[in-house]
């Protein structure tokens, strides 16, 4: 792509922004805030697996509230932590936090650095968000390549099967070096907006004319269907003196999570059946029915807790699925 054709496509891009562009979003607004570096990148590892909307009506504000700097990430009990994250899922990024922050204090003055290269070195932080902390945070002119922005490149070279470096390449080529930020963001937004995996909107699209791929869009969209294994399990609200069997996992997805017992031959005989529901977890696709038993002992292999206390714990989403059923089922 020629000089003066990028330089169009820039022009338009920011044209594109400054009438549709998603502006009012509070991360980017930060100019004049001496804590943006980290406001910046706590929005872009919740944005990385989590809507923008659920984000931002649920827990951007409230998680910065609990830890508004990054020595009190870094000082942050885990159990605190994974409560402040509940309900965001992936909850390796919220361990990573709090391991990037300890970084930062220990190696870094208890600042976010600024280089894109020391930004890498951080636990958690891949390629594209160095990339956004760097240019987002800092005003560095980088480019990066998100989902988003590679589904745009694909489209507009018409690259298939195109390395991560080779999109990379791509980005950089077209970076507006004068206003690196409204161009990063509006590649997210015509991503985001327009340029989208089924149905886009390439008529509305500021890149329409200069993009190769605007009559076969399907061709550069990678969807590999996922496969599930589909299992059954007995989840049981073991009760014993008001109090509810738990059981804190040391599995890596659930780590440091609490969650209601379900193991095959737990369940008693007489166990009151509450209801079932589905739910998807990594590979599987699982059918959960809800029990619930009031034993005559407590059971030692458990920690028990009221209904109180539970409320304080983070809980993995499947048995935050199965509270809410029990409490409706019981009258709670």
């Amino acid at each position: 792509m020629q000089k003066e054709m990028i330089e169009k496509l820039q022009k338009n891009l920011l044209k594109w922004y400054e009438n549709n562009g998603r502006k009012t979003l509070p991360w980017r607004n930060l100019q004049n805030d001496t804590n943006r570096a980290y406001k910046v990148y706590i929005s872009e590892i919740m944005l990385q697996q989590t809507q923008v909307r659920v984000v931002l009506e649920r827990f951007y504000f409230p998680f910065l509230q609990q830890f508004p700097t990054l020595l009190s990430l870094a000082n942050a009990k885990e159990d605190a932590l994974l409560k402040a994250w509940q309900g965001l899922g992936y909850y390796s990024r919220a361990r990573n936090l709090k391991k990037a922050a300890r970084q930062c204090v220990a190696e870094f003055g208890g600042l976010l650095p600024h280089k894109k290269d020391d930004l890498l070195k951080l636990c958690g932080v891949g390629a594209y968000t160095a990339g956004a902390v760097a240019c987002f945070g800092y005003g560095a002119c980088e480019s990066f390549v998100d989902a988003n922005i590679s589904r745009i490149l694909k489209r507009l070279f018409a690259l298939q099967n195109p390395s991560q470096k080779e999109l990379e390449i791509r980005a950089k080529l077209l970076l507006n070096e004068k206003e690196p930020f409204n161009h990063n963001q509006a590649l997210l937004d015509v991503g985001a907006l327009l340029c989208l995996s089924k149905n886009a909107k390439c008529k509305l699209c500021p890149l329409n004319a200069f993009c190769k791929g605007k009559n076969t869009p399907e061709l550069y969209t990678k969807s590999p269907k996922k496969s599930y294994e589909n299992l059954e399990l007995d989840l049981v609200f073991l009760e014993f003196g008001g109090k509810f069997a738990l059981e804190k996992s040391t599995k890596k997805l659930y780590k440091g999570l609490y969650n209601f017992p379900f193991k095959e031959g737990l369940k008693p005989s007489d166990a009151v059946f509450l209801g079932e529901f589905k739910h998807t977890y990594t590979k599987y696709k699982l059918r959960i029915k809800i029990y619930h038993q009031i034993l005559q002992k407590e059971n030692v292999e458990f920690e028990f807790k009221s209904l109180e206390e539970i409320e304080s714990l983070a809980l993995s989403k499947l048995s935050l699925k199965a509270l809410q059923i029990f409490k409706a089922q019981n009258a709670f």
